[in-house]
């Protein structure tokens, strides 16, 4: 039997008509769509038109001069660096960072260089629901605050953040809101104007998308200023000879994942409660983190209470099964998940815990297997 990918939040594997996309446009020949020739102009059109519907389908405003910008990056790391550090170039010497203590290794990585760069940088607290305290946040707000960057979909739980509450605490100090929604876009309904924020992150590998293509999303009036220097390629913001044939690729995939958005979220959410249940059901030692918080239709966190995480990640990986202990960035640490820590979880839960998370091309036939195989496992260890 071919291994079992459970690990879908890492990477996903590429739609067939996406790389398909990719090779017809490759083979049209296309080339620099900065060059004047005729070709340069017909990569122009190709790019911009991918960039057009990639800001349709996200909900950016398009029709006029105050048109939100959509500046494509080589992932979501790259994009929430870009807002960081962005923002801060930008920031007319204000000095506090706000993030939320549960963020991607791109933010908090970047907000620890900022802080040795002599940035005041503070972290929210998390509740145990896995979303953060606002609060708190509202309390750490003041007139230095030059940018709060807040995940939608936490990558590890998938539990959900209160964006529109964030938002509101921010607003009426004018203070801009990053948001990270590499996660949720496909697996929710993202609307970059309903969700109020003043930036977003997205990437298109996790919705079976190329890899090495993301995006920064902002609104018309709050561009952050370039932390790359060298051409004038999408208004020097993000300089660099854009790859025509991966943000076609780009829309390829979310035009696929949003055509039929409503049935991938109904499969992926019917495949993570079969897979909770038959786990849940088998072992007692099994407790799903986040269970009482709204979350990814996708992502399940389940601890072993008593278990290694490694342990099990290695057993499982030897029968079969891809799986990951936290984020794919941090992969190679074993550490302690920062986010299951800054929920306050007890430590049994945290170094038991292991995240599976799901795919359109999952199959029950694939869940079934995957709980058997996770369930023995766990007992022999």
């Amino acid at each position: 039997m071919s291994p079992i990918y459970l690990d879908n939040n890492a990477t996903t594997p590429i739609h067939p008509d996406v790389a398909q996309a990719m090779l017809d446009c490759n083979l049209r020949g296309l080339v620099n769509p900065e060059s004047q020739h005729q070709l340069g102009r017909e990569s122009r059109r190709t790019l911009e038109s991918a960039r057009e519907t990639i800001g349709r389908l996200l909900g950016l405003h398009l029709e006029d001069i105050h048109a939100d910008h959509l500046f494509f990056t080589s992932g979501g790391t790259e994009a929430n660096n870009l807002a960081l550090q962005g923002y801060r170039l930008a920031a007319n010497n204000k000095n506090r960072l706000i993030i939320s203590g549960i963020e991607h290794p791109s933010v908090t990585t970047t907000a620890t260089w900022l802080a040795s760069q002599g940035i005041d940088v503070q972290t929210v607290n998390t509740l145990n629901s896995g979303q953060i305290d606002c609060n708190h946040l509202e309390s750490l707000l003041n007139d230095e605050t030059f940018l709060v960057a807040a995940m939608l979909a936490n990558n590890e739980t998938g539990v959900l953040q209160p964006i529109d509450k964030i938002v509101s605490l921010c607003q009426p100090r004018s203070i801009p809101v990053h948001v990270d929604a590499v996660q949720a876009i496909g697996k929710l309904s993202v609307d970059f104007q309903s969700l109020g924020a003043t930036s977003m992150a997205v990437t298109a590998h996790k919705i079976h998308g190329p890899r090495g293509i993301g995006a920064l999303i902002t609104k018309h009036e709050h561009p952050p200023q370039p932390i790359l220097h060298g051409g004038f390629q999408q208004a020097a913001i993000r300089p660099g000879t854009e790859a025509v044939a991966l943000a076609v690729g780009f829309a390829m995939a979310l035009e696929l994942y949003v055509a039929n958005q409503v049935g991938h979220q109904e499969h992926l959410l019917r495949l993570r409660k079969t897979l909770e249940s038959g786990i849940l059901s088998q072992l007692a030692c099994a407790v799903v983190v986040g269970d009482d918080s709204p979350r990814l239709p996708h992502t399940s966190n389940i601890s072993f209470r008593g278990k290694d995480r490694q342990a099990v990640l290695m057993a499982l990986d030897v029968a079969g099964l891809c799986c990951s202990t936290g984020s794919a960035c941090a992969s190679g640490s074993s550490e302690p998940s920062p986010t299951l820590v800054a929920m306050g979880l007890e430590d049994e839960i945290i170094e038991g815990a292991l995240r599976f998370s799901l795919g359109v091309f999952n199959t029950d036939e694939e869940i079934q297997a995957a709980i058997t195989q996770i369930c023995a496992v766990a007992e022999v260890l």
